[in-house]
């Protein structure tokens, strides 16, 4: 016990250092002001990386005799429960309330994966997305590959398009894909790196099912920036990161069919990123409408702590420790027919 307390203590000493001031300071002002008294409990969870969760999304494709028993043994529970709206049988996901991190399988080539590590809240986007079997599916950036791997989870899309503009990002995700995905179904996938703002140009309405999982500031990782002149750029670039995010759900939305529906993501709090591109799409595109999200929110709400006063097509997920999930904001549109 004292053992684990001394290294504990070592682990804190050693995570605290590396926390990023000037993010911290910037963070502090802004959250503050948006969040209200929600961002002290938020700011704990985050600056805390010992207090941090992880999810494991089991692999349909790969068999593992007995673990799932052996996470059972070791406190992990189902993340999702059935009454979700929309929850296939083949998606399984185990978490535990109390923090530390089940080991990683290490990428073997011609071998499937068993699980992936990940943040739970990470896969309400693709709850939400609600794909079906023979739809055709576009993951606009798609790396490190999580979502597109769980998506796969979810159903066989009969044509899936995950597009990563970033070349190592890129090739990141071409290895997810191959760790998680058997060579039969990767003959469906096109992975692309194209600029994702050009998408909907290229393939007008040719997806049924579009997901933006877009570039962001990531709340977590800029905390713990290690070069302060980078965590410097990256505030003052800060403010571009909404107009991009809204030239990429543009060309989502150009990508969609008719009555084809997409979701926005992020892993930021920030307002600028979230609600106000998700509020300026629908001012500016007459052919959009929010899709109420909701009763998902409220099947989930055991598992996660949700921002109050969001709109029903909308929701921020808030880390608490516990529950330290997120930061992680989800919103669905639908883009009517043309008529």
């Amino acid at each position: 016990f004292f053992l684990s307390l001394k290294l504990e203590k070592k682990t804190k000493g050693k995570l605290q250092k590396q926390i990023c001031q000037v993010v911290l300071d910037h963070f502090e002002k802004q959250y503050t002001a948006e969040l209200g008294d929600a961002w002290s409990s938020v700011r704990d969870v985050l600056t805390s990386p010992w207090c941090w969760q992880h999810a494991l999304l089991l692999n349909r494709f790969s068999q593992c005799p007995g673990l799932e028993s052996s996470l059972a043994e070791q406190g992990y529970h189902p993340a999702f429960p059935a009454a979700l709206p929309y929850l296939p049988a083949a998606f399984r996901c185990y978490i535990r309330r109390t923090p530390g991190r089940f080991p990683a399988e290490k990428h073997q080539p011609g071998k499937l994966k068993g699980y992936y590590l990940l943040n739970a809240a990470s896969l309400l986007p693709v709850l939400a997305l609600e794909v079906k079997d023979g739809e055709d599916v576009l993951d606009l950036c798609a790396a490190p590959g999580g979502k597109s791997v769980a998506i796969l989870q979810c159903a066989c899309p009969g044509h899936f398009h995950c597009n990563e503009y970033d070349d190592l990002r890129s090739r990141w995700l071409e290895q997810t894909i191959e760790s998680f995905i058997p060579d039969a179904l990767i003959n469906l996938i096109m992975v692309s790196k194209l600029d994702g703002r050009q998408i909907g140009d290229l393939q007008p309405e040719f997806y049924d099912k579009v997901l933006v999982d877009a570039p962001c500031s990531n709340d977590r990782s800029w905390l713990f920036s290690a070069d302060p002149q980078q965590a410097v750029l990256r505030l003052m670039q800060r403010k571009e990161l909404s107009s991009l995010q809204f030239q990429l759900l543009s060309s989502a939305i150009k990508a969609l069919r008719p009555g084809g529906s997409l979701v926005y993501s992020t892993c930021t709090l920030s307002k600028a990123e979230n609600s106000d591109v998700i509020n300026l799409i629908l001012s500016s595109c007459r052919n959009v409408m929010p899709v109420d999200i909701s009763e998902m929110a409220r099947g989930v709400s055991q598992e996660f702590t949700f921002l109050g006063g969001t709109q029903r097509h909308e929701l921020l997920v808030l880390p608490e420790k516990g529950r330290a999930w997120g930061p992680m904001y989800v919103a669905k549109l639908k883009k009517m027919s043309s008529t």
